[in-house]
């Protein structure tokens, strides 16, 4: 990997070791981004989300291959629905 001169002078103002400098701040590039792709697909969700969303967890459980469905715990976490222009939200809010 090349970088600028000024970029490395930098780096070292702040850290002797650069190759943990560089692989801390990709860390926390990729960990943004992952973040932000999220909130992209919550505030316009795939179409196969909503597709999921419309059966139920339940059903969608119940349609999986034999044995994949114990993976999965309907009963756990919290009900959600898809409202336009509003995102995720739990029933009756």
């Amino acid at each position: 990997m090349t970088m600028p001169a000024e970029l490395v002078a930098g780096i070292d103002r702040y850290e002797r070791n650069r190759s943990r400098f560089i692989a801390e701040a990709v860390r926390r590039e990729l960990k943004r981004r992952q973040r932000q792709e999220l909130q992209r697909s919550l505030e316009d969700p795939h179409p196969d989300s909503l597709a999921t969303a419309s059966l139920g967890l339940q059903s969608w459980a119940e349609s999986l291959p034999t044995g994949d469905a114990e993976l999965l715990d309907p009963e756990a976490g919290v009900p959600v629905r898809w409202s336009p222009g509003q995102g995720w939200q739990e029933p009756g809010a």
